[in-house]
Order: C-alpha cells, then sequence, then structure tokens
C-alpha cells in the first residue's frame, strides 16, 4: 500500500492538516512557511484537509495568508464542503437541519436548510458541524429528539478535540457518540477520518492516494486514516500529539502504526527528501 516509485516530483502530493500541524489558533507553528515553500519549489502538489468549521475555505487561506503561509482557496478541502457533496449526492431536494459553530457557505445548494422549530415539522436529515457554543443544552435536546425519531445524522467529523492556544477544546465526536450511542443511530461522517475525506483530497491534486504523504497531528484520524485508504501518514509532535495516543495504537482498529514520526512541520524537507530522494 505504501508509494511505489515516481519519475519526477510533480507525481508526487503532500496532504496537510492544518490546525496543530502548520498553525495554533491562527499563529504559524515553527519551520511552517519553509516548510510549505520547500514542497511547493520541489514540484509537489499541495492540498490541505481540514476538519476546521468555524471559517470557509477562503478564509482559512486568508488566515493562513496573514500568518505568512502562501496557502490558495482552491487547495483546502473542508469538511463542510465534503458535507455538501455527501447532501446533495444522497439528499437532493430534501430538508436539512445543521447544528454547527461556523458558516454554512462551503456547503453550496441543492438542499433546504431548515431551523429545528420549522413549522412543517421534523427535516429529513440532521448535520452536526464543528461544536462550539452553539451546541447549547437546547439545541442538542432537539437533535436528541430528532435522532429518536430515526432521522439520519450526517457528521461533518467525529474529532474529539483540538488544540488552542489556551489547551484542548473538546469537539463533536464526544457529542456524537453519546447521541448516537442512546437513541441506536449510526451517523454518517465525511470528514476526517473518513476515508472520503482523504480520497477527494487526492484526487484535487490528481493523484493517485498511494502517492501522497498526509501529514497530521492526530495519530488516528489523521495519519492512520490516510494510511488505510494508501497514503503514507507522517505523525508530527505538535497540536494534540500526545505520546500516550501514540503509545497506543499498536493492535487498534486499523492494525497500524504511523509511517513516520517527527517534531514537527520544520523536519518534514529533511524527511521527504530522504523518502523521495529529491
Amino acid at each position: 500500500m505504501h508509494m511505489a516509485a515516481f519519475r519526477t516530483a510533480s507525481e508526487r502530493g503532500v496532504l496537510f492538516d492544518i490546525d496543530g500541524v502548520l498553525v495554533t489558533s491562527w499563529s504559524p507553528l515553527p519551520g511552517a512557511r519553509e516548510a510549505l515553500e520547500w514542497v511547493r519549489s520541489a514540484g509537489a502538489r499541495r492540498a490541505f484537509l481540514t476538519n476546521t468549521t468555524s471559517k470557509t475555505a477562503g478564509d482559512i487561506a486568508t488566515a493562513l495568508r496573514a500568518c505568512g503561509l502562501d496557502v490558495d482557496g482552491a487547495e483546502i478541502v473542508t469538511a463542510a464542503r465534503l458535507t455538501g457533496e455527501h447532501l446533495r449526492n444522497h439528499y437532493p431536494g430534501q430538508r436539512v437541519h445543521v447544528l454547527t459553530d461556523g458558516p454554512l457557505d462551503d456547503l453550496g445548494g441543492g438542499f433546504d436548510l431548515v431551523e429545528a422549530d420549522d413549522p412543517a415539522g421534523p427535516p429529513d436529515v440532521v448535520v452536526l458541524g464543528g461544536a462550539g457554543p452553539t451546541f447549547t443544552h437546547d439545541a442538542l435536546s432537539r437533535v436528541f429528539e430528532f435522532l429518536l425519531l430515526k432521522i439520519p445524522v450526517v457528521a461533518m467529523h467525529r474529532s474529539n478535540a483540538w488544540a488552542t492556544a489556551q489547551g484542548q477544546r473538546i469537539d463533536t465526536g464526544l457529542y456524537l457518540e453519546g447521541l448516537c450511542r442512546v437513541t441506536g443511530t449510526t451517523p454518517v461522517v465525511v470528514g476526517k477520518p473518513s476515508p472520503v475525506g482523504f480520497r477527494t483530497a487526492a484526487e484535487l491534486m490528481g493523484l493517485d492516494p498511494t502517492a501522497v504523504m498526509m501529514v497530521g497531528d492526530d495519530v488516528r484520524a489523521d495519519v492512520l486514516a490516510s494510511q488505510v485508504t494508501g497514503m503514507r501518514g507522517v505523525l508530527v509532535r505538535t497540536g494534540k500529539f500526545r505520546q500516550a495516543a501514540l503509545d497506543a495504537v499498536e493492535g487498534d482498529e486499523f492494525g497500524l502504526v504511523p509511517d513516520f514520526v517527527i517534531s514537527g512541520v520544520g523536519e518534514l524537507p529533511e524527511l521527504l527528501t530522504d523518502v523521495w530522494g529529491l
């Protein structure tokens, strides 16, 4: 499942997680700018796969450029963008209730967005995005009621936490686990660690997943999940990285360990030079 020999750098790609790998609370991590420039100058392709739902792809690109990281919005694949594609494919024209702490722009159209108390009645599908202040007791209770009615739920991602300058913050995965366990609902997850996101990002680069190196700070959701699709996984010891999580991966659901572990993204050029021979 690992990378075969390719003749040129343009036949290879690097897929970056953003939060915890390149930035924390939208401040650049050491070596991030140099690593991105190195990948571009080497001729390899780039894309950015993120479960961030607090900003659109365009907003993310603007924020990254503001802190010195040269990224284009077209390179960014957000969980909301993936969710919009899923809704258009599976629930075209249907009524969708979305609970998320962020903008809905990347969802696009092709379905009807409705409030929880819409007079026409319950929605056809419930979407959970990124957690935050909007995940109130009342809002989650309404979602709970919908799931008891056997209304399907789609999650933009199932991340349990994200890192901020103030520390770890819980995310949608923790709510999703409890809601679905109690109601007997099986959610559809479209963002990381679902293979859909990794494969779509590879398609964006015009590459087969086996030609892509994924760089992330979450050993399971970023690294091992990408390796399942055929990518090679690079775990960085920044962001949400915890040694205990790395120690625990052997014998888990993936049956894998990270292909590479580095201290931070600043070490990526040296790793890629060794692995790809550039």
